[in-house]
């Protein structure tokens, strides 16, 4: 590697040495600041003209929140009128009275399997939030749980939706793949599916039963579980705003069956489900392509979620519009901070792509003789720590190994579509905007963030790469 390598090697370590003790430190800076501060001087330190840096910055921030912020925000009021109708309620009361505690991460891992198929990590989470919170907290009333309920269930859901992410097709990263190495489709789902459900048991239930009596302090912020989950447990629900009220009940809000609960947090599921089946089977001329596409963008179906989860919150829950509006205005406040946060997540990863970091990186890796479905996962995991996104490290792995394997096709391709997906998952941390939507909404602090959200997608890398290797024996 060339002196330039090494120095910006050592730039990005003391970034994120500088991160972590500005955040931990006894000034306590806030993570948003932490992130601007150590952004700003990380671009200037790599020799990134400063109005060049201004522009990395803007275009970081804008692009993940454009990406991420508004389906957040929506995500947000979904959750609080699904807690309004008593829906989430009606779910968590039915899996809890259908299954043991043993058996509940199990159920919510498969949850999230089925919804991650459709979904990107970020908004699968948001979508899953409402049921994850509703089923912890009648945990926590039943008592017995050893460690973090919010844990023990959460865990679950960030292995399936995480290895669906960076796994499988129709999501871009594997998608873009697949077509640079002229992998076949229907091989590679038949491949990530048989790599994928071992790696999410492993990562998922089965960490999360060793990792939750571990962290038994992690629970969500009284507010945001209270919002989620229609209980004022832990402190006051929010009361701010005309039509507020107190929301003290621990039951479900009204009469609304498990049916419809289940109907109104699949809505935009289904749409985007219809979108991925569209993409795949319909040509691209077809105009009910164009419809469901656009239907199933997550923006638009986030919105249908919440128009459909109006009209059971006014209806099947009896609620007056403007105790609906305060609901609405109240499930913003609670995700402010979060969505600073992810902003200034997406600067620093845009600052350190545009600085060169992941093209050094690239480089360095690309020189390395070793087995090419090793090499692709390699490039892959350092790209996505070193930018701050997965869809950056396969689409540049992929770029990079598609000449080592000549014409492509094959089960070749397909292992090496699942392995690059895998690498592009592993060390996620903080300039991840994902990390920081799992530290800020579960509560945690940077080193249970780490021992969660890091520690399981690093799982998921490693042994998606394990899998793949296994089956190339076979090749």
């Amino acid at each position: 590697m060339t002196a330039h390598t090494w120095w910006l090697l050592v730039i990005l370590t003391v970034a994120i040495t500088a991160l972590i003790y500005l955040i931990n430190s006894r000034l306590r800076v806030h993570p948003f600041v932490a992130l601007i501060v150590v952004t700003v001087a990380t671009g200037l330190a790599a020799g990134e003209p400063v109005a060049k840096l201004i522009d990395s910055i803007e275009e970081g921030a804008g692009g993940t929140l454009g990406d991420v912020g508004v389906t957040l925000a929506l995500g947000a009021m979904l959750g609080r009128l699904l807690s309004d109708s008593g829906a989430t309620d009606a779910i968590a009361r039915g899996l809890v009275e259908r299954a043991d505690t043993r058996r509940l991460p199990w159920l919510v891992g498969a949850v999230a399997f089925v919804i991650g198929i459709p979904m990107f990590f970020e908004v699968g989470l948001i979508v899953l939030l409402p049921l994850i919170f509703s089923v912890a907290r009648r945990l926590e009333d039943q008592g017995g749980t050893k460690g973090s309920p919010y844990v023990l269930l959460g865990v679950p859901a960030i292995a399936s939706l995480s290895t669906l992410h960076g796994m499988l097709p129709p999501h871009p990263g594997p998608l873009t793949a697949m077509t640079g190495l002229h992998a076949d489709l229907g091989l590679t789902l038949v491949v990530g599916v048989v790599c994928a459900i071992p790696t999410v048991i492993l990562a998922g239930p089965v960490y999360a039963r060793w990792i939750a009596p571990r962290l038994p302090e992690v629970r969500p912020d009284a507010e945001l579980v209270a919002q989620f989950t229609g209980t004022g447990q832990g402190s006051a629900a929010p009361s701010s705003g005309p039509g507020a009220q107190s929301r003290t009940d621990a039951g479900p809000r009204s009469g609304v069956s498990v049916g419809l609960a289940v109907a109104a947090v699949l809505v935009p599921v289904a749409l985007m489900l219809l979108r991925t089946l569209a993409e795949t089977l319909l040509d691209e001329s077809s105009g009910l392509r164009a419809g469901l596409a656009f239907a199933g963008e997550p923006l638009v179906a986030m919105l249908a979620g919440v128009l459909f989860a109006l009209g059971v919150t006014i209806i099947g829950g009896g609620r007056s519009g403007e105790e609906t509006h305060a609901s609405l205005t109240n499930s913003l406040k609670s995700i402010a901070a979060i969505l600073l946060i992810i902003g200034g997540g997406g600067a620093f990863k845009q600052v350190l792509q545009d600085s060169g970091i992941g093209d050094a990186i690239a480089s360095a890796a690309e020189g390395a003789h070793i087995n090419v479905i090793v090499l692709g996962w390699l490039i892959a995991l350092l790209l996505s720590l070193t930018t701050g996104s997965a869809t950056v490290g396969i689409v540049s792995a992929t770029g990079i190994v598609a000449p080592l394997i000549g014409g492509g096709g094959g089960l070749e391709a397909s292992l090496l579509v699942v392995a690059i997906g895998a690498g592009s998952l592993g060390l996620n941390y903080v300039n991840h905007a994902g990390f920081w939507l799992v530290k800020e909404s579960f509560g945690m602090d940077l080193a249970q963030a780490a021992r969660t959200q890091t520690v399981v997608q690093t799982l998921v890398s490693v042994l998606g790469l394990l899998m793949a290797l296994l089956l190339s024996v076979f090749v």
